[in-house]
């Protein structure tokens, strides 16, 4: 399976993911949930992987990427069609917890196959280049995905909209029926795991520094997606805006990763991290000062620019620090950092949202992203 036809599949169930993010906050407020509501059913999107995460990458390494993506396909879709069930919160839970799981385990599985064509060559730039292909791949589904939602929930309501994220991974799962080679596998299939302990991937400084980098990074894009449709709807904006600011954020990841392997060449990762660290701070300290779409839209532009490149740079660094048989156990180890953050983010988030408003929990976060340049600084030095 060629690299462009697994970011295909990644970018169909992305759709169905990220729009379903908004579509399931966007329902909820309608139907009267609390911000502390609406943070539970977010955390259900990490909740499980948060738990097997790691289990899920050894059995990718031993079994390959396919049959896992055919099963995260097909139940992505139907988690999709939950909502159209009840108009009531509880199908909302339920797509949360299908579509964040399964959407996390085509991920494991996807990132494992692209470190595989990455891991033909030793180079650092080629290895960015192949992370920030399939990196532009989820910015676009990070675009199309909340625009969608919302010009669909304006035009035909919530139900249908599910419908039409439903239809998404179901084109993905028709795609790799059709395809007979699996996708390649950078470990030999009978690689042995009895031997494996966690400890041995987060004791490693340089590793444990990328996990810390990651888990942080995921934090400031969580608060993105979660903090600012309900932030935006307090304003009084519409679904329509509220998508299409979102969806601003995920064009501007997708510009940036397009010249990120140029950028690369003339900066190290450490420090390229570095400086998304401290933008982002910057970003968010201002981000409760824009009381109107065209601030937010400029924002939103900024922190998808920067937090755009944390994800290949993330995601070079795991790979060449990980040993080659143990590629999506570590993407693995990475995947319960960053659900950890996703479960338990949101309950923070909504809370104090609740109880403070938006504006000390933007502040938090800037506070929060000023801390992690200073670590990534330390690795620069």
């Amino acid at each position: 399976m060629s690299l462009y036809r697994i970011v295909l599949l990644t970018v169909l169930t992305h759709i169905a993911y990220t729009g379903g993010r908004v579509t399931v906050s966007l329902y909820a407020l309608k139907l009267g949930a609390s911000a502390f509501t609406i943070g539970i059913a977010l955390a259900l999107y990490a909740a499980l992987p948060m738990l097997f995460s790691v289990r899920i990458g050894r059995w990718i390494d031993r079994v390959g990427a396919r049959r896992p993506m055919l099963i995260a396909t097909v139940l992505v879709t139907l988690g999709s069609l939950a909502p159209t069930v009840s108009a009531t919160l509880p199908p909302l839970f339920v797509t949360a917890m299908m579509v964040g799981s399964m959407f996390m385990l085509l991920h494991i599985a996807a990132t494992q196959a692209v470190g595989a064509h990455a891991a033909r060559s030793a180079e650092s730039g080629d290895r960015t280049r192949a992370f920030s292909i399939f990196s532009m791949g989820l910015s676009v589904s990070g675009f199309t995905g909340p625009v969608i939602a919302g010009l669909a929930i304006d035009a035909f309501g919530f139900p249908h909209t599910f419908v039409l994220l439903a239809a998404f991974p179901a084109i993905g799962f028709a795609i790799l029926a059709a395809t007979r080679a699996d996708a390649p596998r950078r470990t030999p299939a009978q690689t042995t795991v009895a031997s494996r302990h966690i400890s041995d991937l987060v004791g490693t400084p340089r590793l444990r520094a990328v996990f810390g980098a990651s888990a942080l990074l995921s934090t400031a894009w969580d608060l993105f997606t979660f903090a600012v449709p309900l932030y935006a709807a307090g304003l009084g904006l519409s679904a329509s805006t509220i998508g299409s600011i979102v969806g601003t954020f995920a064009i501007a990841t997708f510009a940036v990763r397009v010249v990120l392997p140029r950028i690369v060449s003339r900066v190290s990762e450490w420090r390229i991290l570095t400086s998304v660290f401290v933008v982002a701070a910057v970003a968010y300290a201002l981000l409760p000062l824009g009381r109107t779409a065209p601030p937010l839209y400029a924002l939103a532009f900024v922190l998808g620019l920067f937090l755009g490149m944390s994800q290949p740079m993330v995601l070079s660094l795991l790979f060449s620090h990980t040993p080659a048989e143990r590629a999506a156990e570590a993407v693995g180890v990475r995947s319960t950092l960053v659900n950890a953050s996703q479960t338990f983010m949101p309950l923070a988030f909504g809370a104090a949202g609740a109880a403070l408003g938006m504006l000390p929990v933007f502040w938090l976060m800037a506070a929060v992203m000023a801390g992690g340049g200073w670590m990534t600084a330390k690795q620069v030095r």
